[in-house]
Parts: C-alpha cells; sequence; structure tokens
C-alpha cells in the first residue's frame, strides 16, 4: 500500500466526505482519492477558497472539513481561511505539500519555512 492509499484510507475512517483543493505538484493522494468512491474532491480556483469552503463544510455538517494546497504560493493562499477556522475552533485539515528532505532548505522553488508560517492559525 502506498502513503496517499493509506491517507485515504484514514480520511475514510475519519468520514471524510469532501476534500476542497487544487491537484498540485506533488500532493501523492490524489490518485487513490479518485479510486475513493465515498470522498467527493471539489475543485477550487484558489487555495483561499479551498480553505473558506473546508471551514463552512464543518461548520454546516459538524464533520470536519478537509483542503489542500502544493507548497509555498499554495500554502500562503490557505492562510485567510484556516485562521478563520482556527480563531472560531472549526475542524479543519490542511493537507499540503513540502520540498522533499534531501533539497530542503537549498532554495528550492516556491520553498519557504510552512510551519512557522502556519503555526499561529493550526493546531499540531
Amino acid at each position: 500500500m502506498k502513503g496517499g492509499d493509506a491517507f485515504v484510507k484514514l480520511l475514510k475512517a475519519f468520514g471524510v466526505s469532501h476534500v476542497f483543493g487544487i491537484p498540485g505538484d506533488s500532493l501523492g493522494f490524489y490518485d487513490a482519492l479518485f479510486r475513493e468512491d465515498s470522498i467527493r474532491h471539489v475543485l477550487v480556483r484558489h487555495e483561499q477558497a479551498a480553505a473558506h469552503m473546508a471551514d463552512a463544510f464543518a461548520r454546516v455538517s459538524g464533520r470536519v472539513g478537509v483542503c489542500d494546497a502544493s507548497s509555498g504560493p499554495g500554502v500562503t493562499n490557505l492562510v485567510t481561511g484556516l485562521a478563520t477556522a482556527y480563531a472560531d475552533s472549526v475542524p479543519v485539515l490542511a493537507v499540503a505539500t513540502t520540498s522533499p528532505t534531501k533539497i530542503r532548505n537549498r532554495d528550492n522553488f516556491q520553498e519557504l519555512d510552512q510551519p512557522t508560517l502556519l503555526q499561529t492559525v493550526t493546531k499540531a
């Protein structure tokens, strides 16, 4: 079993029915997600919309909202929606990629310190 398959299996086990986002660089779980009929992927035009949609979904359904983004600018675009959910204690799971560890901290394309960026608007 690949990591993406395990992750989607975990989402299903937690009752996730929707994932909001944009397929990006190395979001390896998308192949597995598209094979899972019980979880619907909602394509958005901007990552900020994905975070706000996950927030709204969680508020309305009472279940966790899930959004995703690619690394760098994709993650920065999630911040406003995540901050809104965080301020109101709304359960939102944000999934994002990052640079492979062997090339991290070498000025990789669109690389930034995502954990530091997100630490004030998320719980670890």
